[in-house]
């Protein structure tokens, strides 16, 4: 279950997002936490782009990729990768099982107090122990970790273990894997972004996590404590310029910036 806080201000917030000790092996202030920020609680389950489609969206998945890689082949060179598209696809809106995440918990209050038709709902922000998910997963995933030495896949990672999603759906057992996506752009960078795989089209983040007992947290921001959030984030340069660098973002930030509340 889910660990539910509500910050009551802005000092508050820092201490429940950054409130963790230092990494013993390393003796330094390295933490294992994602994090993931949504503007309204209205948006509570973590349900995917995919599943948002409605109908039999676990059975479009394919189609879905098949033709994005058709029309986008001019415009990305992604190679052969399924895993590649997936997360190209994803970074352009592209309805897909992956969510996305950030390490950065300022990147999370930027998603969270962004939407200015959604200032006077409560936001979330979602913190979870990536490291804690690990203990889930298949030998086979496990064992191209340890190889790799690495805490988070990578495509070609997952290229190793499985070339197709109905492969890697054959997977034993329920998990999730962290996927850090290629550079692809200055926004990714910006973001400092990774995304959740879930091992199935039709698994759900949140109740898994439950299921299992994996250290989450939930904090709330409410409604009049937004406003201050967003500004002071603002402040501190953490704007539609930094995350969306481009005539897109700076477009953006200039029409929050000057709308009259």
């Amino acid at each position: 279950m889910a660990i539910r806080e509500v910050a009551s201000s802005w000092l508050e917030l820092q201490q429940l997002l950054f409130d963790y000790p230092p990494d013993p092996h390393l003796n330094r202030f390295r933490s294992n936490l994602v994090y993931r920020g949504v503007p309204t609680t209205a948006a509570r389950q973590m349900a995917t782009g995919l599943m948002r489609l409605g109908g039999d969206y676990a059975a479009k998945e394919k189609h879905l990729i098949r033709n994005f890689r058709k029309y986008a082949l001019h415009d990305v060179n992604a190679g052969d990768s399924v895993w590649h598209w997936l997360a190209i696809g994803q970074h352009y809106g592209l309805p897909t099982r992956l969510l996305d995440w950030t390490f950065s918990p300022y990147t999370a209050l930027h998603f969270a107090t962004s939407d200015l038709a959604l200032m006077d709902d409560d936001a979330i922000v979602w913190c979870v122990d990536r490291e804690e998910t690990g203990r889930y997963l298949p030998a086979e995933l496990s064992q191209i970790l340890r190889k790799e030495g690495a805490h988070l896949f990578t495509a070609e990672m997952l290229e190793e273990a499985s070339r197709r999603i109905e492969d890697f759906d054959t997977l034993p057992g329920d998990f999730v894997v962290w996927l850090e996506p290629p550079a692809l752009d200055s926004r990714i960078v910006n973001q400092y972004a990774l995304f959740s795989l879930m091992s199935s089209p039709t698994a759900l983040l949140d109740e898994w996590l439950d299921a299992n007992s994996v250290t989450a947290r939930e904090i709330i921001i409410p409604a009049e404590l937004k406003w201050e959030v967003r500004d002071k984030l603002d402040q501190a340069n953490i704007t539609e310029r930094i995350i969306y660098p481009g005539l897109g973002g700076l477009s953006a930030w200039l029409k929050r910036h000057y709308y009259t509340r």
